[in-house]
């Protein structure tokens, strides 16, 4: 009885001194559970749940450790959804490489929250061939010389055989699954050098590849598969003689935009959301120039950007100049270059999940899903790339690798639709964090630390305590009206 009068007494002084805040806002359980995964440098942990802890009344932190606090009624941007690029290689290794057994085991973890599944919900689908693919193709190939400006000749047939097929079994696992379409090269013969690789779009044929982009976006409607977001060429500052690319200058997107793709999209009454320069940090500049026409901006709902140069702070720029546009992070690679597990965790959680988010951005979706173990397939191009899964040819092992462990670290706990919440911010890599909260009121708190450190988290009058092992990567998950 003695507690119940304090606990009452102690929810009535809140409201008085507070009367914008309700009674119902301020109370809560005497304790709530928290969940929370794991994952270790030394990969002795990965993404495996640990005794949950209790988040309890009080206001006292433990003493040295860094306070955390989170504030679920500040909101920033709102999540799109996380996930990988679904290459011609990937589909190929996913379709072919796998075994039946393997494929439904490895795809149930991607795309599921079942058992130890990641549930990933976006998907990136290169539009014709990029440098991991089987070999070259457009879905308007012609003999030299030859033109089709009335697409008359367009056909998906390739991606029929097995890509499409791979994309449809990820969607049938999750009914919520997004995809993005990304070019990495117009039709060689719409091109100033007549080839794949290289060159650029002549503006004699804008209005051809818009529909041709248009086309892409109907023909796969026609299979199931809804096209949510699209940028008009991938990389468009990297011309490379190895592979497909195309160059496309800012000046040259703005009018494309403006007045072929923007418009096209409109008149096919499609509901798919156009991203304009996919391409890296340090080329902020880019984008910035295509948004300085407003007739342009009127048809670009975001921007998209890569990891390869440069800075995250990048995406804020852009936000602080065009805060109706949403920042999308569209494309990051490990390697062989990179070999050093923890390394690679630490890197990709404080650039790509931390940083990323706490610059705006509402998605995180790295490059190939699934490559062999030569990273592969190749056609020219990255040629140690790393897979989020890897599938050895020769001896059929799969192995899940660090981004798997990354993706799944927010991919699992944070739904599309979450906000990102404030909560307080740490840097140079000690008690570094980030938090959201889900449409069914579930609070979800990612945290790293590059050495160990006790962290005191505190939410609406409630904390929980804990120490941050050195390296490690960690998911806190609480409250909300369904459970994980």
């Amino acid at each position: 009885m003695r507690r119940f009068f304090t606990l009452t007494a102690s929810l009535l002084c809140l409201c008085f001194a507070n009367p914008n805040r309700s009674l119902m806002q301020n109370t809560h359980p005497e304790t709530t559970a928290v969940s929370i995964w794991l994952t270790l440098p030394d990969r002795t942990q990965l993404l495996q749940p640990q005794p949950d802890l209790l988040l309890a009344p009080t206001d006292i932190p433990a003493e040295g450790s860094r306070v955390i606090v989170l504030d679920s009624d500040v909101r920033y941007q709102q999540m799109e959804g996380f996930g990988a690029a679904l290459t011609d290689s990937s589909a190929w290794n996913i379709m072919h490489v796998m075994s039946s057994r393997q494929r439904e085991q490895v795809m149930h973890d991607l795309f599921t929250r079942e058992g130890d599944g990641i549930g990933l919900s976006y998907v990136r689908i290169p539009i014709g061939a990029s440098d991991f693919s089987l070999h070259d193709q457009t879905y308007n190939d012609l003999p030299a010389g030859e033109t089709d400006p009335a697409l008359d000749q367009f056909s998906i047939n390739y991606d029929e055989a097995y890509i499409i097929p791979a994309l449809l079994q990820a969607q049938a696992l999750n009914s919520q699954l997004r995809f993005m379409g990304s070019p990495w090269s117009a039709p060689a013969w719409m091109k100033n050098n007549g080839a794949l690789h290289g060159g650029s779009l002549l503006p004699d044929y804008y209005p051809a590849f818009a529909d041709y982009l248009v086309r892409w976006i109907q023909a796969y409607d026609a299979h199931g598969l809804n096209i949510d977001t699209l940028t008009p060429q991938n990389e468009p500052l990297h011309m490379n003689p190895g592979y497909p690319t195309m160059g496309m200058t800012a000046e040259a997107q703005q009018t494309f935009v403006r007045d072929y793709l923007g418009p096209a999209l409109a008149a096919a009454d499609l509901d798919t959301r156009l991203l304009i320069f996919d391409h890296n940090w340090d080329l902020a500049d880019y984008p910035l120039t295509v948004l300085e026409d407003p007739a342009a901006a009127a048809y670009v709902d975001g921007i998209a950007f890569h990891c390869y140069g440069g800075s995250v702070s990048a995406q804020s720029r852009v936000h602080e100049a065009h805060s109706d546009k949403g920042i999308w992070f569209t494309e990051c690679s490990g390697g062989d270059w990179a070999a050093n597990f923890g390394d690679n965790l630490s890197w990709n959680i404080r650039n790509l999940v931390i940083g990323n988010f706490r610059n705006w951005g509402n998605s995180v979706i790295l490059w190939n899903l699934v490559l062999d173990q030569e990273a592969g397939p190749q056609n020219g191009g990255c040629g140690d790339c790393r897979g989020v899964v890897t599938i050895n040819q020769v001896s059929g092992a799969v192995t899940y690798n660090e981004e798997y462990y990354v993706l799944g670290h927010v991919s699992r706990f944070v739904d599309p639709g979450a906000y990102r919440i404030d909560s307080t911010e740490f840097r140079m890599g000690v008690a570094e964090n980030v938090a959201f909260v889900n449409p069914d009121g579930s609070l979800v708190l990612i945290a790293h630390s590059v050495i160990d450190a006790p962290i005191t988290v505190t939410w609406q009058g409630q904390q929980f305590e804990y120490e941050l092992p050195a390296g490690a990567l960690v998911t806190f998950k609480w409250g909300g009206t369904s459970a994980d």
